[in-house]
């Protein structure tokens, strides 16, 4: 059984991170993509934009794929489809990531259990900007 994140869980993954890959990052502003990732910019995390049709997202150079990343993150966060989560997944923890965080709508079970198998965190169905802006 998968476990279900606290409040205080939460906070303590947001607080001991610092870098985070935005997975399905949008270049379009009225995206819930773009608006977390730039908030998660402003908000003084190192964010990776992760998009293979884009090249750069609000002045951040853009990776096509987690493999591209030129170092390691704390946290991937996931604004994908809950059918494509499993090979993000398995990239996250071939680049040794902490923690999937799976955004608001999207939960995958198959994904969360290969994660939590190789030691990661997972958060699923949550707004990474939101629960950040909820302990700040």
């Amino acid at each position: 059984m998968l476990p279900f994140h606290s409040l205080p869980d939460i906070k303590n993954i947001i607080t001991s991170c610092r870098s985070i890959a935005v997975v399905g990052f949008s270049p379009k502003e009225n995206r819930p993509s773009h608006m977390v990732g730039k908030y998660l910019m402003e908000a003084g995390f190192r964010v990776y934009p992760v998009n293979p049709g884009v090249s750069e997202i609000l002045g951040h150079v853009c990776y096509p794929d987690l493999a591209s990343l030129p170092e390691p993150v704390d946290i991937v966060d996931i604004f994908r489809r809950s059918d494509d989560i499993v090979p993000i997944v398995k990239a996250a923890i071939a680049v040794r990531a902490k923690v999937i965080w799976m955004q608001q709508g999207i939960v995958n079970k198959e994904a969360a259990t290969l994660a939590e198998a190789a030691g990661l965190q997972v958060v699923m169905d949550r707004c990474l900007k939101i629960d950040h802006m909820q302990i700040s």
